[in-house]
């Protein structure tokens, strides 16, 4: 009897659990919330222009670069040469 109940002890917590493929399909749906809160969106290739935040399952989250206008390099008016 007490072997029994050991039994079904470990039978019940076992199926109780998440499976791997509902856990996987989880992690997924997650990651993909989460590069959609960035702006990215998930493709098969980024473009140049992009760059690779995180993974949606197999194809990369891509995120548009932050635009920095490139700084002009100070005029010398003095004359004095460096």
């Amino acid at each position: 009897m007490k072997i029994l109940c050991i039994f079904l002890t470990f039978v019940f917590t076992v199926s109780c659990g998440p499976s791997a493929s509902q856990k996987k399909t989880k992690e997924d749906v997650e990651r993909k919330r989460e590069c959609y809160l960035v702006r990215g969106a998930c493709k098969t290739s980024c473009n140049s222009w992009e760059y690779i935040y995180n993974y949606c399952s197999t194809e990369p989250c891509c995120v548009v670069r932050e635009y920095q206008k490139p700084v002009p390099k100070p005029i010398n008016t003095t004359g004095d040469i460096l």
